[in-house]
């Protein structure tokens, strides 16, 4: 993404403010992780939101009385995930975010959702992304242009734009802002129109926008789920607008959702 410089926002400090002209705040950014930079939030507060979102998408079902009304197939384990891996998700996560990217050092990946059920991990939509322009890595630190691997937890949204009725806590603010061009020379507005916070380096129950780095700032941090550009990211996932919706409908805190996210080699461990 293009450089823009952001200052720390606390959720706690943020208050409330009437929507004004979209000219008046652009921000420009300097980006360590897509939405890492530190970033002022000059309007919006932190909501609690009560809309209901939808469920995980199902594949489509036969009718009760059709030749195919067999129980589907349900994989015990998430396809492509190792047991390593697998032992990085929590026991009581019933959600599941997997992208899963095209190589080590690809900035092309896909995202399929999942959820338990009692005969395992039934499998939902899936779509095209992006992520970080070098790909992946195990030791993320600030400004190496890679997305980290691994398993995160998903507590907290936001976004320039209203709430589009997610269960999460949604951070709607002026700091979302964000203007110029990524790698390709396409334009990064509305990239931060909706984000989903991975929980890497970032605080739990805090706005995307908070500049708390348990790890320390070396370690980079703003690494989110955020809406695609059309090209590689400084260490985000990013989905189309439609999609990235629809997964903010589905994500629900009372089933612990969580992200598996790496290149596929590095997943099958």
């Amino acid at each position: 993404m293009a450089s823009f410089t952001r200052r720390p926002a606390s959720p706690r400090q943020r208050l409330r403010t009437p929507l004004i002209a979209a000219g008046a705040l652009v921000l420009s950014v300097t980006l360590a992780g897509c939405g890492s930079a530190r970033a002022k939030s000059t309007g919006g507060a932190r909501e609690s939101t009560g809309a209901p979102g939808t469920t995980q998408a199902r594949p489509g079902r036969p009718a009760p009385d059709s030749a195919e009304s067999v129980a589907p197939v349900v994989p015990a384990r998430l396809p492509g995930v190792g047991p390593a891996t697998l032992a990085g998700i929590p026991g009581n996560a019933r959600q599941v975010v997997l992208v899963t990217g095209r190589g080590k050092d690809s900035p092309v990946s896909q995202v399929a959702l999942y959820r338990r059920t009692g005969a395992g991990w039934e499998g939902g939509a899936t779509w095209p992304a992006h992520n970080a322009l070098k790909g992946w890595t195990d030791d993320h630190h600030a400004g190496d242009l890679r997305s980290p691997i691994g398993v995160f937890s998903l507590t907290d949204a936001g976004g320039l734009r209203p709430d589009p009725g997610t269960k999460l806590p949604y951070d709607r603010s002026f700091g979302f802002t964000i203007a110029g061009t990524g790698f390709e020379g396409e334009s990064l507005a509305g990239s931060f129109d909706y984000v989903v916070a991975i929980n890497y380096n970032h605080v739990p129950g805090t706005s995307p926008l908070d500049w708390t780095r348990p790890l320390g700032a070396g370690k980079g941090g703003g690494i989110w789920l955020h809406v695609d550009h059309g090209g590689p990211t400084h260490g985000c996932v990013s989905l189309a607008q439609e999609h990235m919706r629809e997964l903010m409908r589905t994500l629900d805190p009372a089933r612990h959702p969580v992200i598996v996210m790496g290149d596929a080699k590095s997943l099958a461990r």
